[in-house]
């Protein structure tokens, strides 16, 4: 060992102890360091491999010295190109470049870590730090509409036109006239979109009523009045009605009485403030349709009689059954008399059909057999039975009907008899010309009741019993 310490010393300076004159000089060599380690392994082909293994060892050591030294001065001449000054010897410890490091390279901050330690992988952010909500952006490539949670989605219904406005409507009007609720026919118009033709609902209503019967119209009437102010305003029932006069000479090819009915229509409608009162003065000195001007003249007369009623309620005549019971009774009982005064057996039955109770028809037997019960003389009798025969021939009146009336008479005949004492007498006198006439049935006439007792002709005829 001792031998090797010598022999390093007595070797030139090439054999690998180096002074800081040398590392200058070596530093400016165009030379590379394979080029120098093959010019050494010619010189030294006495070595040992040992001390060929530590002279390559020395000379790499020395290249990568070289390399750090080139890399400080770059960085240094960049930063003067800048403007700035290293501010220290690039060979001093203090001013080396490490590129791990994470201080500024540039001599500024106070070294300490990027964002305040907020950053990093797997780092949500600085202690204590709390994120707001941020709404989702549509426009992100990433947005996820079935993950935003619970989607709301809003019906729209398309508008209706005029085509496909009259095959809809059609039918709630029809059966409106079955049922007769105007609720439900608001409900129904509400998931319609009629948009602009809103306003032609009230005039295929009317148009559908003119073809039907007198309870239609009644209906049609309290509907408008019911809609307005809802869902329709005066002046779309204005614009409806004025379509319905163009209209009527298409009208009265099916319904010659469309101008009169339009008439007690638009007097209707003014009166239950569905039509502003200035209607009718519009149209003055400005229609040329002949039935225009009749259905307006019918409007104003009607106006003109009721002026001191508030509604004209009974502008279609009484019928249906809506109206009340009371109402039917009085206005059959006020038939018969007129039948009784006139004896006309076609008005009478027109009557009858315009109430249009076929199910309250009972009610009508039970007053004819009253009055006859009541009356004095035949004529009242076979009066009615004329009527009874005619209605029962044309099939106004059932035979349930018929048997419902005159069970109703066989009840209640012990308290007429109070009123009426010969009632039992009259009422088998009635009945037996009833089934002569084929009016009634058999079973009927023997369902009559018999008189309460027999009785005598005076007390003075010796016993003897009627017979």
């Amino acid at each position: 060992m001792a031998t090797e310490v010598d022999t390093w010393s007595s070797a030139p300076k090439a054999d690998g102890v180096f002074s800081f004159e040398d590392n200058l000089a070596q530093a400016n060599c165009p030379y590379t360091v394979d080029d120098e380690l093959l010019n050494e392994a010619e010189v030294n082909e006495n070595w040992t491999p040992q001390e060929k293994a530590l002279h390559e060892a020395r000379l790499k050591a020395k290249a990568k010295r070289r390399l750090r030294k080139s890399s400080r001065n770059s960085t240094s001449e960049s930063f003067s190109e800048s403007g700035e000054t290293s501010g220290g010897d690039p060979n001093s410890p203090k001013g080396k470049i490490i590129v791990s490091d994470r201080k500024s390279r540039a001599g500024k901050g106070r070294g300490l870590p990027k964002k305040g330690g907020a950053g990093g992988k797997g780092v949500w952010g600085a202690a204590g730090m709390v994120y707001e909500d941020e709404e989702p952006d549509m426009r992100d490539p990433n947005y996820d509409e079935s993950s935003q949670g619970d989607t709301v989605y809003a019906t729209v219904v398309p508008e209706i036109d005029e085509k496909e406005l009259e095959k809809m409507v059609n039918p709630i009007v029809q059966e409106y006239f079955e049922h007769g609720d105007t609720k439900e026919v608001q409900m129904l118009l509400k998931g319609l979109n009629l948009g602009s033709h809103k306003y032609e609902f009230s005039s295929l209503a009317v148009s559908l009523s003119l073809e039907g019967k007198a309870s239609h119209r009644e209906l049609t009437s309290r509907l408008l009045s019911d809609l307005s102010g809802k869902m329709l305003s005066q002046s779309e029932m204005a614009r409806a009605f004025d379509k319905i006069l163009k209209e009527l000479p298409d009208l009265i090819l099916d319904t010659p009485e469309a101008p009169q009915m339009l008439g007690q229509f638009v007097a209707r409608a003014i009166a239950d403030h569905v039509l502003p009162m200035s209607f009718l003065d519009f149209y003055k000195g400005k229609v040329d349709c002949e039935h225009a001007r009749v259905a307006l003249d019918r409007a104003e007369v009607l106006l003109t009689m009721k002026r001191e009623m508030v509604r004209l309620d009974n502008v279609w005549g009484v019928g249906g059954g809506l109206r009340p019971v009371k109402h039917l009774v009085r206005e059959m009982n006020l038939l018969l008399k007129e039948y009784l005064v006139s004896g006309d057996v076609s008005e009478a039955e027109h009557c009858l059909r315009d109430l249009e109770v076929p199910h309250f028809h009972h009610e009508l037997v039970y007053e004819v057999v009253v009055m006859v019960l009541e009356s004095k003389g035949d004529t009242a009798s076979h009066m009615m039975i004329k009527l009874l025969q005619s209605f029962w021939k044309t099939g106004l009146i059932t035979v349930d009907q018929m048997n419902r009336g005159f069970h109703r008479v066989y009840d209640e005949l012990p308290e007429i008899n109070l009123d009426v004492p010969h009632a039992h007498s009259i009422m088998e006198t009635f009945v037996d010309l009833c089934f002569k006439e084929g009016v009634i049935t058999k079973k009927l006439q023997e369902s009559c009741p018999a008189r309460g007792r027999k009785r005598f002709v005076s007390e003075g005829d010796g016993g003897v019993i009627k017979s």
